[in-house]
């Protein structure tokens, strides 16, 4: 079953119930290889420290007031959580932190049902109070029981709910996307560079056309890149584009598969500028210059979203030589018109 060789090893360890939870449950019944190694137990941090060094083990005990103990197994990293509850104050996403002694009351804190999946390692049955199951066979991102209570309690859930669209491909649950544009200003909350995180993930999607539609539909680019929500509908009056500027844009990055994460963001900006260079004549419209006005544009991006120098070089770049023959991002320009 379930990672059996490491799940055995953590049985020898912890002398009591241990469950495997969130995204390591929904990679296995999707069949795709679990990353994170997250466990939960009704035993405490104190209890899990001790269990681990007397096995000889060095525990990693940086998120111990919390109650998450680290720890390696065979080149693994694996953290282990005492049950907790999360209670939230009011405008502060930073909860506080109660320990419970029951799994549905540790489950029932999470953002989404998918990741709302425990497997029990004594029993080697898997625990779903939320219907996570069912929305994982019907491809669905759904809120773990209220939605808007879930996104105001940590608003980068709403940026959380696009880029699993857009890892899995799955559509996002009709309340918990209308709690989702709603709340989108709520992002305005979270660090820039959680975004970045959440962004970089989207953006390397198999499905980032969807993910990205979902931002842009929910208005959450409006607040993270504002520039880019001129794109939504725009008539480019080309001869050279069929498409609207933001289908163009997001069909560019859905070509570019297995690119480098740079080359993603510099096809997401590289036609940013358009809107603000147009010049109309009788039958079509002109751009001059956007790929210069392009690249301060992304100069100016990048102190907002708090992007490395060496990323900001690499992408401004790009953005300002996208037109030239020899640049990479000529190649899924010109097949995205």
């Amino acid at each position: 079953m379930l990672m059996s060789n490491i799940n055995k090893k953590l049985r020898e360890i912890f002398p009591c119930d241990l469950y495997l939870v969130g995204g390591a449950v929904r990679d296995y019944l999707l069949n795709k290889s679990p990353k994170d190694l997250d466990y939960t137990t009704a035993s405490s941090p104190d209890f899990i420290e001790k269990s681990i060094r007397d096995n000889h083990i060095k525990p990693y005990l940086i998120g111990k007031k919390f109650g998450t103990i680290g720890m390696k197994l065979d080149g693994n990293y694996v953290e282990i959580t005492t049950f907790r509850a999360e209670k939230y104050k009011e405008n502060n996403r930073k909860p506080d932190v109660e320990f419970v002694t029951n799994i549905y009351a540790d489950l029932s804190r999470r953002d989404f049902t998918i990741n709302a999946l425990a497997y029990s390692l004594q029993t080697e049955k898997i625990l779903d109070f939320f219907e996570g199951k069912k929305n994982l066979d019907d491809k669905i991102i759904k809120s773990v029981n209220n939605p808007t209570i879930r996104f105001k309690e940590d608003p980068l859930r709403l940026l959380r709910a696009c880029r699993f669209a857009s890892q899995l491909g799955f559509d996002i649950e009709e309340a918990t996307l209308k709690s989702l544009n709603k709340l989108s200003y709520k992002i305005l909350s979270i660090s820039k560079e959680r975004w970045v995180a959440e962004l970089d993930k989207l953006l390397l999607g198999d499905y980032v056309e969807k993910g990205l539609n979902y931002l842009m539909s929910s208005r959450l680019l409006n607040f993270i890149i504002p520039e880019l929500s001129l794109q939504l509908n725009y008539n480019q009056n080309s001869k050279y584009h069929s498409l609207t500027l933001w289908e163009h844009t997001v069909k560019a990055v859905g070509l570019a598969n297995n690119t480098d994460i740079n080359v993603k963001w510099a096809l997401l900006l590289h036609d940013i500028a358009k809107p603000f260079v147009r010049t109309d004549k009788i039958d079509r419209s002109n751009y001059i210059f956007h790929a210069k006005l392009g690249r301060e544009i992304v100069l100016k991006t990048a102190r907002y979203l708090n992007w490395s120098n060496d990323r900001t070089k690499i992408v401004s770049n790009l953005v300002e030589n996208h037109l030239n023959e020899d640049c990479f991002l000529r190649y899924f320009d010109n097949k995205a018109k």
